[in-house]
C-alpha cells in the first residue's frame, strides 16, 4: 500500500513490459473481470498513430466539451507528472483518486499474482478504466500506447476508431515494414465499428482497408471520402474548408499552426460527423468551429517568447511535418535546432530534413536508459555547423547565446526531452 504519489510513482516508472512473459492483453482481461469489467461501461473512442493521436484527442476533446459533453481523455506520453494522461474535462485525476485506485490494483495483484505486477502503462490503463467508469463520463477519447494489436488498451468495444498516421517507428515491437506497423495499428479495428483514418502511405492504407473490409467495418479515409482545401497560415492562426458528402463547413479556424494538423482536426470533424449521422452524439456544427479555434496541445509547435519553439517530433514523418510548419509561420528567419531522443527512432531521415534546413544543429541526450547519445546523433548529422552536448542545459544555453535576436530555436526530439525543457522555460519564465 502506498500513501504518497511520490512512493506511488517511483514504484510504477520501475515496472517495464519486457520484464513480464505474460500473454499479451490476458492480464488485462483477468484483472478487469476481478473489477467488474469497468472498461464495458464506458462509450469509447479508440485511437491509434505514428503520429497526430493526441492532437486528434484534444480536437475531439473539446468538440465534446463544446458540446456539454463530460469527457475522459488517456493519453501518452505525459510531459510533466503521469496524472496528465488521465483526465475529465481537462482536470487531472487527482493523487487521492490515483492512489485509491492504484492501491485497490496492488491488491489483486498480491492476492491472484503473487505480487508480479505488470507493466507501468497496463498499470495506468487499469486505473483510468476505474475511474472514468465510477466518474460516470459521456464518452472516453483512449489512446493506444504502442501499436495497437496487442495494446493493454485494447480490451474495449469502441463507438468508434480512428487511425491517424502510419511511419517507422519501435521497429523493434512493431515491425520494420510499413506493411508490419500497419497491421499492428490496425488490429484496434472492430466488427462493425466505424473506422476514420488519416493514413498517407499507400502501402500502410492498403493493409486497414483490407482491415476494415474484413470486419464489416465502415471506412472513412482522409482525401478519399472527406477532405480539406482552401488552406491559410497566418502567424497566430490557420484556416481550412471541410467536405465529406452533404456536410461543407468553410472558413474553419484552426489555433494550432501546421497544414498537419489541418488533418488531424478533419479526423476530429468526421468522427463527430459520423457519430451524429448515427445519433449517438448531438453536435452542431458551431460547436466544432468554437471547438477548434481555440484547441491547443503542449509540446506540439509549442511557441514561447524570444523565438523558441517546442515540438514533439520524433520520428521522420514527424519532423516533416514540423519542418513544413516552420517554412509556413516563420518563412524567412534562421533555424536552430536542439535535438535528443531515443534509441528506436528513424534517425537517419530525420535529421536529413533537419539538415536540410538549419543553420545548426545541436545534440545532446536525456537522462533515460534508452536515450541515444549525443556523439551517435551527431555523427549522423552533415549539418556544416553541429555541436553536441552531455547535458541538454547545456546545449540550449549554448544555443540561446550564439543566436541572432530573431532566429528560431527548435527543441525537438523525444516528448521526454520537451518535457523537460518545458519545465525549464516555465521555472526560468523564459
Amino acid at each position: 500500500m502506498f500513501n504518497t504519489m511520490k512512493e506511488c510513482t517511483e514504484f510504477i516508472f520501475t515496472l517495464k513490459a519486457v520484464d513480464h512473459k505474460r500473454a499479451p492483453l490476458v492480464f488485462m482481461r483477468e484483472v478487469l473481470a476481478l473489477l467488474d469489467n469497468p472498461h464495458n461501461k464506458l462509450r469509447v473512442i479508440h485511437i491509434a498513430g505514428s503520429n497526430g493521436k493526441g492532437s486528434t484527442v484534444n480536437a475531439l476533446r473539446e468538440i465534446l466539451q463544446q458540446a456539454d459533453y463530460r469527457v475522459g481523455a488517456f493519453t501518452s506520453p505525459h510531459l510533466e507528472r503521469v496524472h496528465e494522461r488521465i483526465t475529465i474535462n481537462g482536470v487531472q485525476i487527482s493523487d487521492k483518486q490515483f492512489l485509491a485506485y492504484f492501491n485497490k490494483l496492488a491488491q489483486i495483484v498480491e492476492e491472484h499474482y503473487n505480487g508480479d505486477f505488470p507493466s507501468f502503462f497496463e498499470v495506468v490503463t487499469l486505473i483510468m478504466f476505474q475511474y472514468f467508469a465510477d466518474q460516470e463520463i459521456d464518452i472516453a477519447l483512449i489512446e493506444t500506447g504502442l501499436g495497437g494489436r496487442l495494446d493493454a488498451t485494447n480490451v474495449v468495444t469502441p463507438l468508434l476508431t480512428i487511425i491517424t498516421t502510419i511511419s517507422l517507428e519501435h521497429t523493434a515491437f512493431l515491425g520494420d515494414t510499413f506493411t508490419k506497423v500497419a497491421t499492428e495499428k490496425a488490429g484496434i479495428i472492430k466488427e462493425g465499428v466505424p473506422v476514420i483514418v488519416g493514413v498517407r502511405n499507400k502501402e500502410a492504407l492498403a493493409v486497414i482497408t483490407k482491415a476494415a473490409a474484413s470486419q464489416q467495418a465502415p471506412c472513412f479515409v482522409l482525401g478519399q471520402d472527406f477532405i480539406v482545401t482552401n488552406y491559410l497560415q497566418t502567424p497566430d492562426h490557420q484556416q481550412f474548408t471541410y467536405k465529406m458528402g452533404s456536410v461543407l463547413m468553410t472558413d474553419i479556424v484552426l489555433k494550432m499552426a501546421g497544414s498537419h494538423q489541418i488533418n488531424n482536426a478533419s479526423l476530429a470533424i468526421t468522427a463527430m460527423v459520423v457519430l451524429r449521422d448515427k445519433g449517438t452524439l448531438a453536435i452542431d456544427d458551431q460547436a466544432i468551429r468554437r471547438a477548434l479555434q481555440g484547441a491547443q496541445w503542449a509540446g506540439r509547435f509549442e511557441q514561447w517568447s524570444n523565438y523558441i519553439v517546442l515540438d514533439g517530433a520524433h520520428n521522420s514523418e514527424g519532423t516533416a511535418a514540423l519542418i513544413q510548419t516552420l517554412r509556413e509561420v516563420f518563412p524567412n528567419h534562421r533555424y536552430h535546432f536542439v535535438y535528443a531522443a531515443l534509441a528506436d527512432k528513424d534517425h537517419a531521415n530525420s535529421l536529413a530534413f533537419m539538415d536540410a534546413i538549419a543553420s545548426s544543429m545541436t545534440f545532446t541526450q536525456i537522462a533515460l536508459p534508452n536515450a541515444m547519445p549525443a556523439k551517435s546523433l551527431a555523427q549522423l548529422s552533415t549539418n556544416a555547423k553541429k555541436a553536441d552536448y552531455n547535458k541538454w542545459q547545456d546545449a540550449i544555453q549554448a544555443v540561446l547565446s550564439g543566436r541572432n535576436a530573431e532566429d528560431i530555436v527548435v527543441v525537438t526530439g523525444s516528448l521526454y526531452f520537451i518535457a523537460e525543457v518545458r519545465k525549464w522555460l516555465q521555472e526560468a519564465k523564459r
